[in-house]
């Protein structure tokens, strides 16, 4: 089978889901990702990408027959083509849910060996949720977003971008376009956050973060803690707040200026900046609770190595990346840990992008 981007190809009968946004489908032996379809449907697709010895990209440009959760994309930009900020816009509420829960399941067994009998949590709001946005202007000045896998820009349609919070943070080619600074609220305080630096993006992401954290480790006054990749300090001040002695450590300097700043007022909080790899040789031989929130690349062998050596009785690892949680998971389950509860949220409405919470203590799986 032979095509150039741009190519329609079909009809197709598209296959199961797989994580990244896409679907798989099959053509003459040839794995073709086809990004805007549903499993099961049979769809004309448009090439998009023939560089790749085993697959190519593509897009479902007709529908010939359309599963029952296929709904009309609510932004004109969302569909073949278009912007790449929303993966799934042509998915009902629903079937969003399924498809996410499909992923995360497929994703920790291949790759963590671990059957996960859960389902992905939906959360509100879906649509207005996104509380910072990043734009990028085009050779005319235009302001919009991203094609997918592409430099390209798309301009906003009449209206801005649907999941757009109505006053979000805004970035423009990278640079705040109001306050340097603002302030969130979660976990019963204030939060003092740069604007071009991590923050949550749903606005119910870090309560629902925070309770699925203390809800599984279950901390206990006098406990010590460590809170790896500590951010500004969500996780060591919910902590702390409980009479927990935290050691946080962040790699962005920046960052740990703005913990120390946020949770001056608690005691038995520290912090450190620097690669969480090496400061963990620095930290106390023991502890009793660990949270990890790595960047979606995932934790790694020689962090999760120093933190289970310490003999925390349980492990909070929140992920943003599926296949990062499931290779960490792997390791942790072959070191003689098992999961306690391992919990997924739908906080990316409309993308394809999902947050879980695993709770994690020594014994047999």
């Amino acid at each position: 089978m032979t095509a150039a981007p741009g190519e329609i190809v079909g009809p197709v009968r598209v296959g199961p889901v797989a994580h990244g946004g896409h679907c798989v489908a099959r053509v003459d032996g040839r794995v073709i990702f086809v990004r805007h379809a549903l499993p099961g449907e049979l769809v004309r697709v448009a090439i998009t990408d023939d560089s790749h010895d085993r697959f190519w990209r593509a897009d479902a440009v007709e529908v010939l027959e359309a599963d029952p959760e296929r709904v009309s994309p609510a932004c004109p930009v969302a569909g073949p083509g278009g912007c790449g900020g929303c993966d799934l816009q042509h998915v009902s509420a629903a079937g969003q849910v399924a498809w996410k829960t499909a992923v995360v399941r497929e994703q920790l067994q291949r790759l963590g060996g671990y059957a996960w009998p859960g389902e992905v949590e939906a959360v509100e709001p879906r649509w207005g949720w996104r509380t910072r946005l990043g734009l990028v202007t085009d050779d005319d000045g235009r302001t919009g977003m991203r094609r997918h896998r592409s430099h390209d820009v798309v301009p906003l349609p009449e209206g801005g971008c649907r999941i757009a919070a109505p006053d979000p943070v805004l970035m423009v080619d990278g640079v705040p376009t109001g306050p340097a600074e603002v302030v969130e609220r979660a976990a019963g305080r204030d939060w003092r956050v740069a604007a071009d630096g991590f923050w949550q993006v749903h606005p119910a992401a870090a309560d629902t973060l925070v309770s699925a954290v203390l809800e599984g480790l279950e901390p206990r006054a006098g406990e010590r803690a460590f809170d790896l990749y500590c951010g500004v300090g969500l996780f060591a001040g919910a902590l702390a707040a409980r009479g927990v002695r935290v050691w946080g450590v962040e790699y962005a300097r920046d960052a740990v200026e703005a913990a120390r700043r946020n949770l001056a007022d608690l005691e038995g909080v520290r912090f450190s900046a620097g690669p969480v790899e090496r400061v963990l040789d620095r930290l106390p031989a023991r502890t009793d609770l660990v949270v990890l929130d790595p960047p979606r690349k995932g934790a790694g062998r020689r962090v999760l190595e120093r933190a289970v050596a310490r003999r925390p009785r349980a492990i909070a690892y929140v992920a943003c990346d599926p296949a990062a949680l499931g290779r960490d998971l792997g390791y942790l389950l072959g070191g003689g840990w098992r999961v306690r509860s391992l919990r997924a949220f739908d906080l990316f409405p409309q993308t394809q992008h999902i947050e879980a919470v695993a709770i994690l203590e020594p014994g047999p799986a």
